[in-house]
Order: C-alpha cells, then structure tokens, then sequence
C-alpha cells in the first residue's frame, strides 16, 4: 500500500503583508502597454490576443492557437522606490518570453509562460525623487509554439514584495504532517549576510478536521522568525492508492470522476482573473467532478486557492511535450535549460495545497518510442521529488498505432499510470502487471457511461478524466459535429478547420451553459434519482450531420422544430409530424414521458439502459413531460422573441478594479421560456462603475473579438462580463437589439 500525507498551503496574501517587515502589493494597476507601434493604458491581467478576431489568414498562431496573433509588446510602469531592505517583482504568469527592465538595465528573464518568476529589483531602484521605470518585453512572436490558445502578456498578476534585511522565503514554505494529529511546518529565514536559516513549527491537532471535497475544511495559522511573520493555510487529509483497494481518501475509497481543463478563461481569453478562475472551479464542482487535470501546464495560484476553499482534487500538470517538438517552437526547445527551474517553481508553490493529490510530468510526449523516453522521466520526477515527496507523480502516455506494451518500463516510473484514450488495454496490461493503479486521462465525452462503469467495477482503475470539462479557445474544432457541405474531417486535417477558433469537446461551454452530456455524466457518478431530459438534434433538420472524434451528437434543451431560418439565413423545413429522440437521464427505475399531457410511454432504466430513456416522438409543438418517480421535468416550444432577460452571477462587485460579474443573456418569449434558435444582434453599453470586458456567445465560428461590444445570440444566449471600477456606486448596463432595451443594475462596494 503506497501512502500520502496531506500538505498544505501557504497563503498569498491580496494585500498588505501582515509583518512591519515582508509586505505585498498588488501591482497590476496603471501600466502602458505598446504594440504594433500603439501604445494604450492598461490595468493587468492582460492579454493582447483576445482584443483581436480570429483569423485563418493573418492569425499567427494557426488553428492550434484559434488563429488568433502572436507578436511582440511592452508594459511600462512609473513607482516610487517603496520602503523596504529588499524590494521584488513577482510575476504570476507572462506568455511568454520575458524580460524585466528597470530603470534602463536588464534585472530578469523567464522564458517559460505558464510558470512564476521573481525578480529583486532592489540594487535598480532609485533612492532619490526620481521615479522608477520597469519595463517588461513579451516576446510571443515565434509561432506556433502551443497546441492550444495561449494569449499574449502579463496575463496574470503582478505583486511588489519588500522585505527586511532578514525575512522569511515564502517559497521555502513547505507543510505536511506524518500523520493526522501533527503538523510540521518548516520555512528558511534569509539573513542579512545571504546565509538561510533553516525554521521550523510544529502543531498537534487532537480532533483534527479532515480536507475533503465534500468538507473542505481549512486551518489557519503564522510561522515566524527574526521579526517576520508568514501566515500559513492548510488542510488536514490523507490519500492512499493501490490497485486492489484503488483511491481512497480519509480512509474512504473514492472513485475520480475527473475533468482536463485548459488555462484560458473563455470569453476573457488568458486573462486570469481571481474572479474568473474561481468561477471555472465553481462550473466544474457544480457539473458533478470531483477532480481537475490542469492540461498540459502549471495553472494559477488562485485557481488553486479555489479548489482549496469549494473542495476540489487537482492533477498539476507541468508540460505538455518534452524534447521532440510537436509544434515548431513549443517547450522542446526550453526543456534542457528551463525544466528544473519551472518544476521548482510549480512545485514551491502549490505543494502546499491541499487540493493537489498528484504531480503530472508530461502529456503524450512524441519520443515515447526511444528508450531514452524513460531517463527524460526519470530526470523530471526527481526533480519533483527534490521539493515534494508526498504526492505520487504520473504522466500521461497514449498511443496511435498498435504499440503498447513496450511502453511498460515508461509506466515503471511513475506511480500512477496514466492513460490517455487507452484505458481499453486495462485487462491484459493488469495481468501483466498485477500492482500497476492505472486513471485514464483523457477520454472522449461520448464515452461517459463506459467509462464510468470501468471506473465502478475495477478497483486498479482508479478514476476517469473525461477531455474536456470545459470548452475552450484553440485546438480548433476539435468535438465539433458538421452537415454535409461544411469542411470535413477532424480537426487536425492538414490546413486546420478554419472556420473554426475554438474546441466544443468540453460538457460546458465558453458561457457557461451546461451541455446535456454533463448533466448525463453527473448523474452516472451520483446516486441520486434526479431526472433530466433533452431532445437529439433531428439528422437533416439543418443538414446531414457528421460526427468527429471527441462530438457528441448535438442535443438540446429544446422542443422548437417548427423550422425557420438558421442564423445562416438558409431556409429550415418543419419538422412536424417526423420522429424526434427524446432523452430522459435518470437512475430512477422507471421513466414516463408525455407529450400535451398524453402519455407516449413507459420505459424502464437500469445498467442495461446506461440509465437513459430514449423515445422516438412524432414532432409537435407544445410540451414534453417527463416523470421518475416523484420527479419531473419538462420542455416546451418556445413563442416569438419578445424580450431580452439579464441574470447576473452576483448582485455586488467588490470595488477593487479586479471583480467580475458574469451576466447571461437570454431571448425569451412573451412567457419567459428561451428561444433556443434566437439569433438576435445585441449591443452592449456599460456606465459607472464597471467596464465591458468581454461579449460573446458559445459559438465558436463567431469571428467577432470576444472584446467587442456587438455580438448576434447563438441558441438565444450570450455572455456579458463586467469588470468592477474602483470607487463604490453602480454599474449599469444597457442591452440594446431589436427587441425592447434590456437594463441591470450591479452595486459596487
């Protein structure tokens, strides 16, 4: 039985530090950001790439990035010298290739984007009246050097830390506790000559408060020494795997319901946002995961932070590729000089989260083949293992053609093994190696219910990955269905699918709505008997429709096939009077569905069904009902546009310059039910205290920049994002269409 006692988290504190010595502040604020030969005021996080449309054409980074731009850009910033022995800048995030400047003379470099870096600036600064000058040089212009969209900037927050002439180092911080009754922290002081000394906590929890995604339940206290103080977060939880018990957490198995997620933010782009990475752990704990796979790099310190405080289970993942390139300039050509700053730099950091169960080291590497694969892994899982030895290591290994078992002494080094799409080889790969804990990485979405059932009823295979929780900008039109007439094929056809700038593999999308396929997966991991129903796309409604490698069949929260016009503008028949497949989810033992309230049957739900009620129904419009039990859900045919219907994600923005408030926008009919084909061009306007930062739909052909204040509905929904001002009052926004002026009022504080 291999074990893993919790760590914890060191908290970075939004504000002011809490010591007269050590002190952080946020410095996002008041930058000039230049680029193309014009120069804008900016506030960070920024990202470039996503003020632009996406285009096959001009767009730099190629269907992997979304076509969407590269390039290079500057910030700038004026400060005053801060009071304080040593003075640093801490960067979250800059895709990618930076350069710090300050005051004319070159204080730092990072080359890696998805990793943090800090840069002592304290022997730069002026200890006049002059005011000080940092410049950062982004350098994104070598293209294509990612698999997917990475944006463009200082796309994650920027911190000023002054320190004391003794302090202690945030990164050393490192807790754990050897068994659920103590906690040792351990940090190391820098003294003022440079030396480190070495310090050290140790508490005794007598009834100690187990972390755990249902109770996630965190400790807070401070570490000090020489003056200073470090405050200090933490959870308490044990893991445990093994390929007869499988996961077990606090002693109680758990299987993963897991899902790969991305780093943008959708709508937003790359800009992180606290606000925007807690809402994407929100969607994804609401969805019904119980797990994160952070693909294929280090996400953010506040992403993690979220799946601390909502209780979600984290893969932190650290590259995608290693030395065989898979895109021209991608981390194959950084790894040999950069992989043991960037794993430290991702494991100082976040080792301390109680959320992380499991470090990853790479994604489908290209050179599995070469025997030599296995000293590169070897060589990352120590360096992980130099920082962090409480957490098992995996990596993710595939295969496209019928090799598989010469990858046996690749999975020897891990101690999880990972599988992407090939979790069809757990028979006889068990047999050959009765101990090896195996998760499927990744895995197609249509795949759910088999999936689940591997997961339910082989201990060994300890959790399910689905490919992708989220959908997300690049890799584009990977998951999409398309009608005959379209371009065919997948989506890494040679020349991409330039229609498209996006991936729709994920069971939300980039608004937020929820596709059918994740109320179906929640429902095949929960043992509740509730019910939900929605209605496969007719074949030929809009044309023939074709399937890729990671769709599912389209299917909707909608019982409108009257026909019409799709937002095309081509004609659209009725469909009334042909047969129509109704889905009912449920692990109710029986499902009766009613059309008008006339009874069009009865069907019976088990395993053997895949817990779904399929029934063909003639088209009519009206209402679709269906019952389990003493639950029921309905659909009915939605009327005219008549209205424009605003719903906030929050009624109060904090006045910090950095809140967001989401705000869905719907067609609805005279009745207030959505018009699932609504198409309806909208501008946005907002006033006071907030500015539009983003407006956009979940179609991901639309070439209007997300930035936009124009956007046209798709499936009678759009998504406003707001960001909050910096003085307490009101934002108002204003929808203006063909329909009547829609208006919302959000407070700020």
């Amino acid at each position: 039985m291999k074990r893993n006692w919790l760590l914890a988290f060191g908290l970075w504190l939004l504000a002011f530090g809490a010591s007269a010595q050590t002190q952080r502040q946020l410095f996002d604020d008041g930058w000039q950001f230049t680029h193309d030969g014009k120069t804008i005021n900016v506030d960070l996080p920024h990202d470039w790439a996503i003020a632009y449309a996406p285009d096959s054409v001009t767009g730099a980074s190629g269907t992997d990035g979304g076509w969407y731009p590269g390039g290079k850009g500057e910030y700038r910033k004026m400060f005053a010298t801060p009071k304080g022995e040593v003075v640093k800048l801490h960067f979250e995030g800059v895709y990618q290739k930076a350069e710090v400047f300050v005051n004319g003379q070159k204080a730092g470099q990072h080359a890696y984007g998805y990793t943090p870096f800090t840069v002592d600036v304290t022997r730069y600064l002026y200890h006049d009246k002059r005011l000080n000058e940092v410049l950062v040089k982004v350098d994104n212009s070598e293209q294509p050097n990612c698999r997917w969209y990475t944006g463009s900037g200082i796309y994650r927050h920027v911190w000023m830390v002054t320190k004391g002439k003794q302090y202690i180092d945030e990164e050393s911080l490192c807790v754990t506790t050897p068994d659920i009754h103590t906690v040792n922290i351990k940090a190391e002081v820098v003294m003022q000559d440079g030396t480190r000394k070495p310090i050290t906590k140790t508490l005794h929890v007598e009834n100690p408060h187990l972390w755990s995604p249902d109770d996630p339940f965190l400790y807070h206290t401070t570490i000090e020494a020489e003056g200073d103080v470090l405050p200090v977060t933490y959870g308490i939880r044990t893991i445990e795997y093994s390929a007869e018990k499988g996961f077990v957490l606090n002693g109680k198995p758990l299987l993963i319901n897991g899902a790969c997620v991305h780093h943008d933010d959708g709508v937003l782009g790359a800009m992180a946002f606290d606000a925007a990475e807690i809402r994407k752990v929100r969607q994804m704990k609401e969805a019904g995961f119980n797990l994160i796979r952070t693909s294929h790099n280090p996400t953010t310190r506040a992403f993690l932070d979220a799946c601390d405080s909502l209780g979600m289970l984290v893969i932190g993942e650290a590259f995608d590729g290693w030395r065989t390139a898979k895109k021209p300039y991608d981390y194959s050509t950084l790894i040999d000089s950069c992989y043991q700053e960037d794993i430290r730099a991702m494991v100082e950091r976040d080792r301390n989260h109680p959320s992380i169960i499991c470090w990853s080291i790479g994604n489908e590497v290209i050179e599995r083949k070469d025997i030599r694969v296995v000293h590169t892994a070897k060589l990352l899982k120590q360096a992980i293992l130099d920082y962090d030895t409480t957490r098992p290591v995996t990596e993710a290994l595939c295969a496209w053609d019928r090799d598989w078992e010469i990858y046996d002494p690749h999975f020897d080094v891990l101690d999880i093994g990972g599988y992407n799409y090939m979790i069809f080889k757990h028979a006889s790969d068990h047999q050959r190696n009765p101990k090896r804990v195996m998760w499927q990485t990744e895995s197609y979405p249509r795949d759910a219910f088999k999936n689940w059932a591997l997961v339910n009823d082989y201990p060994y295979i300890i959790g399910d990955i689905v490919w992708t929780g989220l959908d997300y900008l690049g890799e584009s039109g990977i998951g999409r269905n398309y009608y005959d007439g379209e371009t065919p094929g997948e989506h890494w056809r040679d020349g991409g699918v330039p229609e498209w700038h996006g991936a729709y593999c994920g069971d939300v999308d980039i608004t937020g709505w929820r596709k059918p396929i994740s109320h179906y997966r929640q429902m095949l991991w929960t043992n509740t008997q509730d019910i939900y129903m929605a209605v496969r796309e007719p074949d030929g409604y809009h044309g023939k429709i074709n399937m890729t490698a990671w769709s599912v069949w389209p299917t909707w929260e909608s019982w409108n096939w009257n026909g019409g016009r799709d937002p095309k503008g081509a004609t659209v028949p009725s469909w009334e009077g042909k047969p129509v497949e109704v889905e009912v989810y449920t692990k109710a033992p029986e499902v009766t569905l009613y059309l008008n309230d006339k009874e069009i049957g009865r069907k019976k739900v088990d395993r053997s069904t895949e817990f779904k009620a399929v029934f063909s129904v003639p088209y009519e419009p009206g209402t679709l009902r269906a019952e389990a039990g003493d639950k029921s859900v309905t659909l009915s045919t939605a009327g005219e546009p008549a209205r424009l219907r605003l719903t906030a994600d929050k009624s109060m923005l904090k006045a910090d310059g950095q809140d967001l408030v989401y705000i869905t926008v719907e067609v609805v009919d005279a009745q207030g039910r959505v018009c699932p084909d609504a198409a309806i061009p909208c501008e946005a306007f907002v006033q006071g205290q907030g500015r539009l930062m983003a407006f956009a739909t979940a179609d991901l052909q639309d070439r209007e920049p997300k930035t936009s204040s124009h956007v046209t509905t798709w499936k009678g929904r759009a998504l406003l994002v707001v960001r909050s001002g910096k003085s307490k009052g009101k934002a108002q926004v204003k929808i203006k269409s063909s329909l009547p002026t829609a208006n919302l009022t959000i407070q700020t504080k």
